[in-house]
């Protein structure tokens, strides 16, 4: 199975940004490939959307995101409320293995293929194998610095790529400015 990422999402008065590592891993400890994108931008570019576990499995959450994301017009939080029954009743989706981070100007939201949408709290979180770190990292960052947010996603996760094998330096933010969605 393929495997390890870290995926960090920053929410801020102005900016929501999501960072995530490119690295793919084969059981226990191949690394596949050093430079995959796991962060992708969706509906006129105003939603983010992150993914860690599976990749074949979070292509296909991608998809059903999309399309919900679409079929709602925007509305974000409607879209993955919608994604999560879908995806916790549905035989087939049941068995994906991976966590999305979803995004837009206002919201920043964790979907789970258990039914969850969760909105963290103070606008901090963070899916797959480094996410304790990186959303440690995250959350002190937040709390004791006038970073931005693509700042402090950028931080968080080379921190993590510091304690985490399965996390590396080669970083992708994506972020939406509040003033100009």
């Amino acid at each position: 199975m393929l495997k390890g990422t870290t995926i960090v999402g920053v929410q801020g008065a102005n900016e929501v940004a999501l960072a995530g590592d490119g690295q793919v891993t084969l059981g226990n400890g191949l690394i596949m490939k050093s430079t995959a994108r796991k962060i992708r931008r969706l509906y006129h570019d105003q939603v983010l959307a992150g993914f860690a576990g599976s990749v074949a499995d979070a292509m296909t959450l991608f998809e059903k995101f999309e399309g919900r994301i679409d079929e709602y017009r925007g509305n974000l939080p409607r879209a993955a409320v919608e994604l999560a029954k879908e995806w916790r009743t549905d035989r087939v989706l049941r068995r994906l293995e991976a966590l999305l981070i979803v995004a837009d100007a206002s919201h920043l939201l964790v979907v789970s293929g258990a039914g969850e949408v969760i909105e963290p709290d103070e606008g901090v979180t963070a899916v797959g194998s480094g996410a304790g770190y990186a959303l440690a990292a995250a959350r002190v960052l937040s709390r004791h610095t006038p970073m931005t947010p693509s700042d402090i996603a950028r931080a968080a996760l080379e921190a993590a790529a510091e304690i985490c094998i399965y996390t590396n330096t080669h970083i992708a933010v994506e972020s939406l400015d509040r003033d100009t969605q």
